[in-house]
């Protein structure tokens, strides 16, 4: 069950713990899947595109059950921040109620690729700050879960950075137990100030491994063309 999330949290740090989301059995049951074809579209090395170093893998259609049910029941509880956010930020755009609903109106417009991956990291590797958007339809938040024992690895911490308009960046680390999770702003956020509301620039990844393997799942709500 996810628990309560903060509002005051998410806007002021742009994140927030979600707590346990997965057991441990299905943490490894997932982290096995990383080595076989089957449930994936596609296989990326990052040093090949200046991504970092490590690998990750895109989930393909159907989704494994744990997956998908996480997907849409995590789109449930994160709904009304996402269109809070967007009345703050006095973005027209609103997001329906359904995760259904969203992919809908994601494959409409040729959003037609499931962007569900996950991530293995060993000693040495790391990802670059980054945004995950991939298409002109956007959910403003996104989820990741640490899926291995954080005894077995040392760094690899998650790593926001928030670019607020005209001052420098501002970096916060997350550290994670195996099987739970965070949420925060893939794009923009936005943020209280003496004249109202302003954006929020935020950017995440992982710092450099020292030791051991990290695995990571990732929900993004939204699909790519």
């Amino acid at each position: 069950m996810i628990q309560k999330i903060s509002t005051e949290v998410l806007e002021s740090r742009g994140y927030a713990s979600l707590g346990r989301l997965i057991s441990d059995p299905v943490c490894d049951e997932l982290a096995s899947m990383f080595t076989a074809e089957a449930p994936f579209r596609s296989h990326i090395i990052m040093q090949r595109h200046g991504f970092g170093q490590g690998e990750y893998k895109y989930f393909s259609y159907p989704l494994p059950p744990e997956v998908a049910d996480l997907r849409r029941s995590l789109y449930t509880e994160l709904v009304t921040f996402a269109n809070r956010w967007h009345e703050q930020m006095k973005s027209t755009i609103r997001f329906p109620n359904t995760h259904e609903e969203m992919l809908s109106r994601c494959h409409a417009d040729g959003q037609t690729r499931p962007t569900p991956l996950m991530l293995r990291y060993g000693k040495g590797d790391f990802n670059c700050l980054h945004q995950d958007l991939y298409g002109e339809h956007v959910f403003p938040l996104q989820v990741v879960i640490l899926l291995t024992d954080p005894g077995r690895f040392e760094g690899g911490e998650f790593v926001l950075t928030g670019q607020r308009p005209r001052m420098q960046s501002r970096a916060q680390v997350v550290r994670l137990q195996k099987g739970h999770g965070v949420v925060f702003a893939v794009n923009e956020r936005p943020r209280q100030g003496s004249r109202g509301y302003y954006r929020v620039k935020m950017r995440h990844g992982v710092s450099e491994l020292r030791s051991g393997e990290r695995l990571t799942l990732g929900i993004i709500f939204h699909d790519a063309k």
